[in-house]
């Protein structure tokens, strides 16, 4: 299947909103902030959404709901990025935008959809929106009589996909909707420990940690929710579920990219393998170990003595200990 992503987990994007504001140490050198810089200036897709001084996000955000259809007209199926320039929970995104959003989502299953956000407590305020929860389970669902209100929506049609042509494959399933990731970001210890137990929340047939760029160890049995890659059969109904299913991991990239020490991505690929859980290795960033790739460049040492040489993203490459790590998740059924 063709890539339009450049991202290595995702195979295309979809932005139904532009703009966002920073809320924690992994959003310093923010890669769709840079981008938006560039694509600021009068008629331009992010005029108004970058701060004139800083080049940085001004914290608005701009709902597109013209390209709130573009997956129902996607006919080949293909995993979606959600808001690679954005956060679908930000603050300023109304309820009702979201589950357009989400309706769009749950009716086109022949597409999977990963969803990452630094939110996780708007978007279990969401969830808590749209439909009766109690005590983590999901008896009722609005999102289809939400978003019928939106015009965006309504324009679509209710058309089938068949004969080579897009739009919908159901109406609809229940909670959790088996095509959608839901994820969080998390650099460091002090976001697992916030974010991690809020994810596990939300009701997702996946739960995933994108844990880029990686600014710090993080022990995934050390946050508040216990044992998150707990495999006991207690554990494998979905919606009450204190399972992580997928863990992505990288090392920051671009203009004053901080290093990645070799050992915290290593930790993560052992306690993944250690508790039967797809790991995927995206990157080292700009900084490599010494020891993964020969070379010159500006050299960084951590306390521990551990030394990481400035070489770019791609000669840094993506062999850890010279294996390259793809791992997806499979959906529970």
């Amino acid at each position: 299947m063709a890539r339009n992503s450049k991202i290595e987990w995702c195979q295309d994007s979809w932005n139904p909103l532009r703009g966002c504001s920073r809320v924690s140490a992994g959003c310093q050198h923010c890669y769709a902030e840079r981008v938006a810089a560039r694509f600021s200036g009068p008629g331009m897709p992010y005029e108004g959404l970058i701060h004139h001084a800083t080049k940085g996000w001004n914290g608005k955000v701009q709902l597109v709901p013209e390209v709130l259809g573009q997956p129902w007209h996607w006919v080949k199926p293909r995993r979606i990025f959600v808001n690679s320039m954005s956060d679908l929970f930000h603050e300023s995104v109304p309820f009702e935008y979201i589950a357009a959003v989400f309706w769009v989502m749950s009716v086109t299953t022949r597409h999977t959809y990963q969803v990452l956000t630094k939110r996780p407590a708007r978007m279990l305020e969401f969830f808590r929106w749209v439909a009766d929860y109690d005590e983590g389970c999901f008896q009722d669902d609005r999102i289809g009589d939400v978003a019928g209100e939106n015009p965006a929506i309504q324009a679509l049609g209710w058309t089938p996909a068949r004969g080579g042509r897009g739009g919908y494959d159901n109406c609809g399933p229940g909670w959790p909707y088996q095509n959608i990731w839901l994820g969080v970001s998390v650099e460091n210890q002090e976001t697992a420990d916030e974010r991690i137990p809020l994810l596990l929340q939300c009701p997702a047939a996946v739960r995933w940690l994108s844990c880029e760029p990686l600014l710090g160890p993080i022990d995934l049995l050390e946050t508040p929710a216990g044992d998150i890659m707990c495999r006991c059969s207690g554990c494998m109904e979905i919606t009450r579920s204190t399972r992580i299913d997928w863990v992505v991991a990288g090392g920051e990239s671009g203009t004053g990219a901080r290093p990645m020490h070799p050992d915290w991505v290593r930790s993560l690929r052992d306690q993944c393998a250690s508790a039967g859980v797809p790991y995927f290795f995206k990157q080292h960033g700009e900084y490599v170990s010494v020891s993964e790739v020969a070379g010159q460049g500006e050299h960084f040492k951590f306390p521990d003595g551990a030394t990481v040489r400035r070489a770019g993203k791609k000669l840094a490459g993506r062999l850890l200990d010279g294996v390259e790590h793809n791992a997806y998740p499979a959906v529970r059924s």
